[in-house]
């Protein structure tokens, strides 16, 4: 039966596409997308489901489907920008948006699997192709609100050392924090994060003694596959967290666990106190704002003072600086010689530590030693494979370079590896950046929109939405981006960009400088 929205009729028998009677030439595969899209309205389609719906489920490039969509839009009077009846959902997929008058005869797909939480749709992600886990939150039962870091910190070292098994798909922590303090069911969660395994657990600290109770989910199942409880005293803390990880590994895949006789190795700090420290900056830089980021730096600076060889305190030192820099936050040229001596003392005291490589990846990359970035963003890989943070800044790294294909694929790797991250905008920015680079600017604009809707205040967005819009030819858009941009970066201009951007090819860095000149930046 046809479908009737606005002028438009969209016949799925005849295979026909008209506007107020007038036929619209379209070729199959964007006929066959915009009837996919009708039929499942009621909910976001992912790309995935895309592929296999119109497709058949074969391998196309990111570009290949970008220009359908496009294309999709054209036929439909509709663009990227004001997406009145095809919808962009932020890393999630597509939606028909617009008023269809047939019946509603939606096509149930396993790749678009939703479930309903409040007023809001969340979209299932996809199982991965190795064991997804989750590490939510312990609880805190101590009755005292300010030993929350303490429970926070049992859960992410938990989370970093399952993170550096290559046969796990590790949830990054910032994704699975944001249902610290909230009751929701462990289906919903394992369907948000794409996981089939999910750990929770609670934290009593009492005077010299800690209780730690674990528990591991399968969530497909609904079934407990382990329960533990540990009554320790306090300066034990780091054999139970390896004894809790041990046990998860020996539950979840038994012959792997026979096979490699695994036992996390991880250098404990010579000073609990340090270690508290540390567990208080990190549930300070995970805001993400400028004020936590200070006040995270003299916690870290308090650890380092107590053990000079604590390697993860001395790489989240580097990395914060470093950031602070990149969100104009601090000036690059002060927060260079700082970055650079914290990121080489942790390499010196833990040289396992993945923070301690992803440090110096970004001094490199903004010192512009190009192929030592890349080289210390892939050791913090090699390490923590799930370390979301370095795998997005290794885009960074790589886009940089001009390998735009890898870099975008670098960047949706760590928004999937942390799909409710605060750090998502800097990830969708990222890839924004790869897609100009690769002349697609209206991805790049979508990109750096998604970006500055999960954060307004992200610079590198407002400067790649205004190039991009620029070289566009979309000089109002470009204009209104650079008014925003100068919002949020004073200090902007051509001088600046061609100096303080680390962009390693000429034709990259000339392009780039182009779409701000036609923007109007000086």
């Amino acid at each position: 039966m046809p479908f009737q929205f606005e002028d438009f009729v969209l016949d799925p028998e005849r295979r026909e596409l008209t506007r107020a009677g007038t036929p619209i030439a379209v070729e199959p595969q964007v006929f066959d997308l915009i009837n996919h899209l009708i039929c499942n309205r009621d909910h976001v389609v992912t790309r995935d489901n895309l592929l296999d719906a119109v497709w058949n489920g074969r391998i196309v490039s990111e570009s290949t489907l970008t220009s359908r969509i496009a294309a999709a839009r054209r036929a439909l009077n509709d663009s990227g920008e004001e997406q009145r009846l095809i919808r962009t959902v932020a890393r999630r997929g597509l939606r028909f948006v617009g008023t269809v008058d047939a019946p509603n005869a939606t096509v149930p797909s396993a790749a678009s699997t939703i479930e309903e939480t409040g007023d809001v749709k969340s979209l299932a992600l996809p199982l991965p192709d190795r064991p997804g886990i989750a590490v939510l939150p312990f609880t805190n039962l101590s009755g005292e609100p300010e030993q929350e870091y303490f429970s926070d910190g049992i859960s992410e070292d938990i989370i970093m050392a399952l993170s550096k098994l290559r046969w796990f798909f590790v949830i990054a922590r910032n994704s699975s924090f944001i249902y610290k303090g909230k009751a929701v069911h462990l289906k919903q969660v394992a369907e948000e994060l794409g996981v089939r395994y999910v750990v929770g657990g609670s934290v009593r600290k009492d005077g010299d003694r800690v209780r730690i109770t674990a528990q591991l989910n399968d969530v497909t199942t609904g079934g407990h596959l382990w329960t533990e409880r540990y009554d320790r005293e306090l300066a034990d803390v780091f054999a139970v967290q390896d004894e809790i990880t041990e046990n998860l590994v020996a539950a979840i895949e038994p012959k792997l666990y026979a096979a490699e006789s695994f036992r996390a190795q991880r250098k404990a700090p010579d000073s609990m106190d340090a270690w508290d420290l540390v567990m208080r900056a990190l549930s300070h830089y995970w805001r993400v704002t400028r004020q936590d980021n200070v006040v995270a730096q003299a916690l870290l600076e308090k650890a380092i003072a107590i053990d000079h060889n604590y390697g993860q305190a001395l790489g989240v030192l580097a990395t914060s600086y470093m950031f602070t820099a990149h969100m104009g936050w601090m000036e690059m040229t002060a927060a260079m010689p700082l970055a650079e001596r914290a990121a080489l003392s942790a390499i010196s005291s833990d040289s396992e530590d993945p923070w301690a490589h992803n440090a110096l990846g970004h001094v490199y990359l903004f010192a512009r030693r190009f192929d030592d970035s890349l080289a210390e963003f892939e050791n913090a890989l090699r390490l923590n494979p799930n370390f979301a943070l370095a795998q997005g800044y290794y885009g960074l790294s790589l886009a940089y370079c001009g390998r735009w294909r890898d870099a975008d694929k670098a960047a949706r790797r760590a928004l999937r590896l942390s799909p409710r991250d605060p750090y998502s905008a800097v990830y969708s920015g990222i890839a924004a950046y790869a897609q100009f680079l690769g002349g697609d600017f209206e991805e790049a604009m979508r990109l750096a929109r998604d970006a500055l809707r999960e954060r307004a205040d992200f610079v590198g967005a407002h400067r790649v939405l205004t190039a991009a819009a620029g070289m566009a030819g979309q000089l109002e858009i470009a204009a209104a981006a650079l008014q925003e941009l100068r919002r949020t970066q004073p200090n902007v201009s051509l001088d600046w960009i061609a100096n303080s951007m680390p962009i390693k090819e000429a034709a990259d860095c000339e392009r780039y400088l182009e779409g701000f000149r036609r923007a109007g930046l000086t």
